[in-house]
């Protein structure tokens, strides 16, 4: 039994972004009237998963090892830095592409030959980064 309790801090935040991520296929489903699977794998939209893994890490950490642990320290930050990177760096990289696909795509623009759409849809909004590390920690918490 005390190994499956140790286990938590991989199956929480797994299952948690699983749960996730299977939400935003249905949602899709529901909102486009199309099954897209690439959204179980794929990045961006409400909520963030990748806020959600590591601030329900953080907070089974926080839990088990106190507020004042090194190990609780490391995960704070590296929470801090997906969450940046997710509304920060990778929002921006997703605005690029989507102007990119639109001047590839203006016909007399460009002679460019290109092969595949870029992906636009890459980071989080701010409040989509603040949902996903909310249920984190509510999910951290209760299990």
């Amino acid at each position: 039994m005390e190994e499956i309790v140790k286990f938590k801090y991989l199956y929480v935040p797994l299952l948690l972004w699983l749960g996730i991520q299977t939400f935003k296929v249905i949602w899709d489903l529901i909102t486009t009237k199309q099954f897209n699977f690439k959204r179980i794998m794929g990045a961006g939209g409400m909520p963030s998963s990748h806020s959600a893994v590591v601030t329900s890490l953080a907070t089974l950490i926080a839990k088990s090892e106190g507020i004042t642990s090194p190990i609780f320290a490391l995960s704070v930050i590296f929470s801090l830095v997906v969450m940046y990177d997710a509304a920060g760096i990778r929002r921006a990289a997703g605005k690029q592409a989507t102007l990119l696909n639109k001047i590839v795509n203006t016909p007399g623009l460009t002679n460019l030959q290109v092969q595949e759409k870029l992906v636009e849809v890459l980071g989080h909004t701010p409040i989509q980064v603040f949902v996903g590390a909310l249920l984190g920690v509510i999910f951290g918490l209760i299990l």
